[in-house]
């Protein structure tokens, strides 16, 4: 079991075929995901393409994850929680400014992703849209977004298998509204 502390991030390899289980060990804890294919970077995770191709809004138990290029990077084996976000960008210093109005430094999910996939050689633009796992969007009949608390308890999990050789980097989210005002760890396993 690896732990990712509250508010920072961590970056690895996944082999095809591999299984990595994402858990929420204190509940109302979001983890951002990016994906990118480890024998060329420049394919990464599409939040676009995924929605297209499984043709929802709602990525859970059954739905893949695809890459820019139109491939297959995971499938969603199984889902506890059945609530998570690809609508979002990770949150960054100028979400705070903007969204919060908050002067000063604060973590981020972005600065965690880059900084985590820096031994990638992974740069900072190079950050997609991320899928931002137990996060709690919902959306009015005309279609302004709210961030909710997570419906996730401890323990819940995503477990997700590899569709292709993968660098992944996970999050313990930044954000007060998506955690519901707390920060706490993100926990995850890597299967064979």
């Amino acid at each position: 079991m690896q732990v990712i502390k509250k508010q920072s991030g961590a970056a690895f390899k996944l082999k095809k075929g591999q299984k990595l289980k994402v858990i929420d060990p204190k509940g109302e804890q979001v983890s951002d995901m990016v994906l990118f294919n480890a024998k060329d970077r420049r394919e990464k995770l599409s939040s676009g393409k995924t929605m297209d191709f499984e043709e929802s809004i709602l990525i859970s138990t059954g739905n893949f994850l695809w890459s820019n290029r139109s491939h297959k990077m995971m499938e969603i084996l199984e889902d506890t929680n059945g609530r998570n976000d690809f609508l979002l960008a990770p949150c960054s210093p100028e979400t705070f400014e903007v969204m919060y109005d908050y002067d000063g430094y604060h973590p981020s999910c972005f600065e965690n992703l880059y900084t985590s996939l820096e031994k990638f050689e992974i740069q900072p633009d190079d950050i997609p849209t991320a899928f931002n796992i137990f996060m709690n969007v919902q959306f009015d009949k005309k279609g302004k977004l709210s961030v909710d608390p997570p419906l996730s308890k401890a323990g819940d999990y995503v477990l997700f298998e590899a569709k292709m050789d993968l660098i992944v980097a996970l999050t313990a989210c930044s954000a007060e509204d998506s955690n519901n005002g707390s920060f706490k760890p993100i926990h995850y396993e890597l299967l064979d």
